[in-house]
C-alpha cells in the first residue's frame, strides 16, 4: 500500500483528491493540517516529510482566488504559493518521496496565448497582470518539478486545471472564483426577491469549466503513467462565455430576474481554452457535464448552509 500525502487536503481539490483516492483504495492517506504542519515555513515542512517518509506527494495546497483577491494582494498570492512549491518539492526529495504530482492551473498561460492553449505555449508571452503573482508562483512549482526530474531522475510531475468548481468551494463575496460567487450572489437574489443581478464585466470572456471529481479522477489517472508528460492540461476542451455561464446559474438556483453586466469591472483575460489533446491521448476524458456539475455545486452550497459549513 502507498503512504500518499494529500498537501491541502481541507481545499476543495485535497477533498475531491481524498475522495477519489479513499474510493481507489490501496493507499494510506495522509493528510495534515496547519495546526500540524506550516507549509510556508521550511524548517516545518522539511521535518514533517522527513518523518512521515510518504512515497507519493499530491500538491493541491496553494493560496486561491478570484480577480480582486489576485487584485488586491498579489504580494501574498507570489510569496505562499512559492513557499509552498519549494518547500515541498525540495522536501519531497529529501524525504525520499518518488513521486510529486504538483498542480497548477490555466493562468499560467499567456493572457493572448492561442485558442485552446497548448502546454508549448508556456512563457512566449506576457502573462494576464491581474492574477500575475500566483501564475509565476506556479509556472515555478511546475519548472521545479521538472528540472527535479532531469537533474535526479525523479519523477515529479505537473497537471494544469482550467477553472474547477464543485463540493467544499468558497463561497465569499468578494475572495471567491466566479462559479462560487455566481451561486451564492443568484441564490441570494432570489432569496431577497431581487428583480436583477449585475455581473463583473462586460459578460463576454469566454471560460471552461472543470468539476474538481474530474480532476481528481485524472490526477490519479496520471499517477498511473510510467512516463507522463512533464505537465499537462486538465480540462473539459470547451468553454461558456460568463454571462452564458451566469444564465445557467440563474437556472439552476431558481432566479427568474435579470442579469445586468457591470463593463466598469475588469473582465480578465478575453479567453482561456486548454487544448486537453495531450491528456485524452493518454486515456483520461472529462466525464461530468456542466450543467450536472452546478446542480451538484448548488446542492452542496444549500447543504453547506445549512450545517454552517459554507466558507463565507
Amino acid at each position: 500500500m502507498k503512504k500518499i500525502y494529500i498537501a491541502g487536503h481541507r481545499g476543495m481539490v485535497g477533498s475531491a483528491l481524498v475522495r477519489e483516492a479513499e474510493n481507489r483504495g490501496g493507499f494510506e492517506v495522509l493528510a495534515a493540517g496547519r495546526d500540524r504542519v506550516d507549509l510556508c515555513d521550511q524548517s516545518d515542512t522539511f521535518a514533517f516529510l522527513a518523518e512521515e517518509k510518504p512515497d507519493i506527494v499530491i500538491i493541491a495546497a496553494a493560496k486561491v482566488g478570484g480577480i480582486h483577491a489576485n487584485s488586491t494582494y498579489p504580494a501574498d498570492f507570489i510569496y505562499e504559493n512559492l513557499a509552498i512549491a519549494a518547500n515541498l518539492v525540495e522536501g519531497s526529495r529529501q524525504a525520499g518521496a518518488g513521486r510529486v504530482l504538483f498542480l497548477g492551473s490555466s493562468c499560467i498561460y499567456p493572457k493572448m496565448a492561442p485558442q485552446p492553449m497548448p502546454e508549448d505555449c508556456l512563457l512566449t508571452s506576457p502573462l494576464e497582470t491581474t492574477n500575475e503573482a500566483y501564475a509565476i508562483a506556479k509556472i515555478a512549482g511546475l519548472k521545479m518539478c521538472q528540472h527535479y526530474r532531469a537533474q535526479h531522475g525523479l519523477m515529479y510531475h505537473s497537471a494544469m486545471p482550467t477553472n474547477l468548481y464543485g463540493p467544499g468551494d468558497n463561497y465569499h463575496a468578494e475572495n471567491s472564483h466566479v462559479i462560487p460567487a455566481l451561486i451564492r450572489r443568484f441564490h441570494e437574489a432570489k432569496e431577497a426577491g431581487a428583480e436583477s443581478v449585475a455581473i463583473w464585466g462586460t459578460g463576454t470572456p469566454r471560460r471552461e469549466f472543470l468539476h474538481v471529481d474530474d480532476l481528481a479522477a485524472a490526477c490519479f489517472h496520471l499517477l498511473k503513467l510510467e512516463n507522463p508528460p512533464d505537465w499537462v492540461n486538465v480540462g473539459v476542451g470547451d468553454d461558456v462565455t460568463i454571462l452564458q455561464l451566469a444564465t445557467l446559474v440563474a437556472k439552476t438556483v431558481g432566479f427568474e430576474g435579470t442579469i445586468e453586466t457591470d463593463p466598469s469591472k475588469p473582465d480578465g483575460t478575453p479567453r482561456k481554452l486548454l487544448d486537453i489533446s495531450r491528456i485524452r491521448e493518454t486515456g483520461w476524458t472529462p466525464a461530468i457535464t456542466l450543467e450536472t456539475g452546478l446542480a451538484g455545486a448548488y446542492k452542496d452550497f444549500l447543504t453547506s448552509l445549512e450545517t454552517g459549513a459554507a466558507r463565507l
